[in-house]
Parts: structure tokens; C-alpha cells; sequence
């Protein structure tokens, strides 16, 4: 199939690959952002995906983010069951999550929805979370809708709270992905209430995942330490040079974090 994008049960989705059919038996790779982005950062992905993954692929807009409906209240098991309702059951799954989406994988992974996941890349996960840390984030989900007077000035909002500023172009449809516009004005489609989602217990986790599982960061991450990491998984990866977003630093560095996932798929 072309890549194309669709909605399905309120869940905006990009998706692409081979036909259904002809990538049958091979794993379907989603690829889930992180918290304040939306599924458009895996936008420079497609060129590698189309040279390297041999199955399909899906990059959804986690629930109250992009094009997706906002939820009542945030949860980890809420912002999972959401993505849940994408996947077509019994489909094998590999997952790669940046931030909150690998957050959202590990929860994916575990008894509670008992899909065939695989294995789940988490990277640049936040694992130790301060009260002030805590107290801001919550701050942030309380704060009212702003409203901008020029898409620049909306662009640039988004980029910043996103941590996507400088990686980005603002005028690309990346950007546009993270915008709405009404009657001349222009806000983040970004729920805020979603910062409410507070921080993840990583070693229940770990411990719950019925998937083989990663945790990698860039060298240059600020959100969280080879160290943080190593108290949780006795052998984490570290991508040189590159920072929080590495993602949309690197795809093809990002990329080989799944060449473990690669052995033995038949390739198309």
C-alpha cells in the first residue's frame, strides 16, 4: 500500500508498506511519539521504512494529540487503550516509542492487553521524575487554550513545547500536523490536560512485558541518563551525538535499534 492516513475510533493514524496480504506473517512496526508531538515526527522515517522494514507500518496520533480525540482523563492504561483500538488482533507487533510512547509500549507489552507484541523499543523514556518536575507538569495541564494571532507564532509554541525546536522547519506540514486554525487564529491541537499523565512505575513495567525490550537514548539526552537507564535494564543503548529527539535527529541511527527485530522475517 501507498502511504496514506486514516481515522479509526477517534484515533488519527499514517500508516504505510506493503499491501495487506502481501506482508502477511511479517511484524507490523508502530511507531508511537512522545508526549505534546503527534505521529507526523515520523514523517522523515518513511524513506527508511521503505528500504528496510518489510512489513507495514503505523504511526498513530496518541489520544488527545494531532488529529485524535482528547480523552476525560489521562492514564497510561487510557492513552494504550486508545492505540489499542487500531490494531487488528492477532497481528504481530513490534513497537518503537519515543518518550511517552515507549511508556505506552511497555503498557501495550503487558497482561492487560495481551497483544503479540514482539518487542518494544523505548527510547529517551523519562524514568526518574522529581516532585517539582511533577508539580510543573501538572501545572501545564491546567493551563486554558491559547489562542495566536498567526500561525507563526503557533508554530513556534508548538516547536518549543514539543522539544522540537531547531529539528523542525516551521512553515513544513510536519508543523501544520501539531496546529488548528478557527476564524483566523491558530492554536496547538495538543490537549494540555494530557501533561496530567504524571510519571510511569518502569519497573512494574519491565517486569510485566511479555516482549523483549530496549531502552536507548541519545548521548546528548537531557531528559534521562545511561545511568537512570542502567539501574533498569542491565545493558541500555546510547546513540552518540544525538539528543532527546533523536528520532527526527536520525532515523537511519534510530533505525538500527530494530535490526535485532529484523532476524529471521522474511523479507519482501
Amino acid at each position: 500500500m501507498d502511504d496514506e492516513s486514516w481515522t479509526r475510533d477517534g484515533i488519527r493514524v499514517r500508516g504505510g508498506g506493503p499491501a495487506i496480504g502481501d506482508g502477511a506473517g511479517q511484524p507490523v512496526l508502530l511507531l508511537l511519539h512522545g508526549l505534546a508531538a503527534n505521529g507526523a515526527v515520523w514523517d522523515g522515517w518513511r524513506p527508511v521504512l521503505r528500504r528496510h522494514w518489510p512489513g507495514r507500518w503505523l504511526a498513530p496520533d496518541l489520544p488527545g494529540h494531532g488529529g485524535s480525540d482528547p480523552l476525560d482523563d489521562y492514564t497510561f492504561h487510557r492513552l494504550a487503550a486508545g492505540v489499542a483500538r487500531i490494531l487488528d488482533p492477532g497481528q504481530r507487533l513490534v513497537v518503537l516509542g519515543h518518550s511517552l510512547g515507549g511508556v505506552l509500549g511497555l503498557t501495550l507489552a503487558g497482561d492487560k492487553f495481551a497483544l503479540p507484541i514482539e518487542a518494544v523499543v523505548g527510547l529517551g523514556v523519562k524514568v526518574a521524575w522529581s516532585e517539582e518536575e511533577l508539580t510543573r507538569f501538572a501545572a501545564l495541564a491546567q493551563r486554558p487554550v491559547t489562542w495566536f494571532d498567526s500561525r507563526p507564532e503557533a508554530a513556534a509554541r508548538y516547536l518549543r513545547i514539543a522539544g522540537l525546536d531547531g529539528l523542525l522547519d516551521p512553515a513544513s506540514p510536519t508543523v501544520d500536523a501539531g496546529l488548528r486554525s478557527d476564524d483566523g487564529r491558530w492554536r496547538l491541537a495538543l490537549d494540555s490536560s494530557a501533561f496530567a499523565v504524571g510519571a510511569p512505575d518502569m519497573v512494574e513495567l519491565l517486569a510485566g512485558s511479555r516482549a523483549e525490550v530496549t531502552l536507548a537514548r541519545g548521548e546528548r539526552d537531557q531528559m534521562v541518563s545511561r545511568e537512570q537507564l542502567t539501574r533498569l535494564v542491565p545493558a541500555p543503548v546510547t546513540l552518540p551525538g544525538l539528543g532527546h529527539n533523536a528520532h527526527v535527529e536520525d532515523p537511519a541511527a534510530v533505525f538500527g535499534l530494530l535490526s535485532p527485530c529484523l532476524d529471521g522475517v522474511e523479507r519482501p
